[in-house]
């Protein structure tokens, strides 16, 4: 039996969910229900989309160039970023943004809740090519939940015996009308380093704004951002826990080119990174024997 069939076969629900290939062979989660529709590819944990039935427009973006490949980092949607957020601390040769986004990973269970959501539960699949650069014992859970509200809970289990420190990211991209037409509320008062400026120290002063590359890391805070969207009337929430770093990114239109997956027509444009992490002086350290998960929330509303 082929692992689509045996996943058909063992994790399907009937109008609900069953899993399929992409064009390049790669397994998906389709899921359909009452409150929305989503995709989910198995390899990376990747969530692909994300669409309320009362949104015309989705509130994840995929680049119209994104091609799902087993192993392949994918752009658009929530790629994970573990066990490490950026480059490697110590050995630039290491995968930037860790391993687990490009991984393998395994299902473990699906569930038509009595809310109406459909949730499936991702474990990463262990590998001994991973650990020359991670040789720890974490197993790591990915449990997706796709409703009116989309909500994902990244659970590193930590079974070594001395302590690690991990740095995390749920990468989120979001679907928007214009980047120069959208605004971002709920980090005012936050200190935040500059990537585009050498990694300088600011505070956050009022609503942020978009005109040119922004890379900003906001350190110290678990608060809830609002993406505010007038061309398409409505608002974002991003809602998160165990995450004391959000990350706000576009690059701009000579960034986007160069890195030329961005979609066509400016598809840089319509999108703006908002991501839940532990990053830099956020650093996580797990004991062992405990474990930690960071989670998000996501829902969308007219103005």
């Amino acid at each position: 039996m082929t692992v689509l069939a045996s996943l058909n076969q063992n994790f399907a629900m009937e109008g609900l969910l069953d899993f399929s290939l992409s064009p390049e062979g790669a397994v998906i989660a389709n899921i359909d229900n009452d409150f929305a529709s989503a995709k989910i590819s198995i390899s990376g944990g990747h969530l692909l989309t994300w669409q309320p039935k009362d949104q015309a427009q989705p509130v994840i973006w995929l680049s119209e160039q994104a091609k799902v490949i087993q192993g392949k980092s994918i752009r658009g949607g929530i790629p994970i970023c573990w066990p490490w957020f950026g480059a490697h601390s110590d050995n630039s040769s290491f995968p930037g943004h860790g391993y687990a986004r490009t991984a393998n990973w395994l299902v473990t269970e699906t569930a038509a809740l009595a809310s109406g959501e459909t949730s499936i539960e991702l474990t990463l699949e262990e590998n001994e090519k991973y650990e020359s650069f991670w040789p720890y014992a974490t197993p790591l859970t990915l449990r997706i939940t796709i409703g009116q509200h989309l909500k994902i809970a990244l659970t590193t289990q930590h079974d070594s015996a001395d302590s690690i420190t991990i740095t995390e990211a749920l990468h989120s991209y979001f679907h928007i009308s214009d980047i120069s037409k959208v605004n971002v509320t709920g980090l005012e008062n936050c200190q935040y380093l500059d990537k585009v400026e050498n990694f300088s120290t600011n505070t956050q002063k009022d609503a942020i704004h978009f005109n040119s590359e922004t890379d900003r890391v906001y350190i110290n805070t678990q608060a809830e951002c609002v993406i505010n969207d007038p061309e398409l009337q409505r608002r974002i929430y991003i809602a998160k826990s165990a995450s004391a770093s959000t990350i706000v990114w576009t690059p701009w239109e000579n960034k986007a080119n160069a890195m030329g997956d961005l979609g066509d027509n400016a598809g840089w444009r319509r999108m703006l990174c908002v991501e839940s992490a532990n990053a830099l002086d956020n650093a996580v350290t797990i004991k062992s024997g405990e474990s930690h998960s960071l989670s998000i929330e996501y829902w969308a509303e007219a103005m």
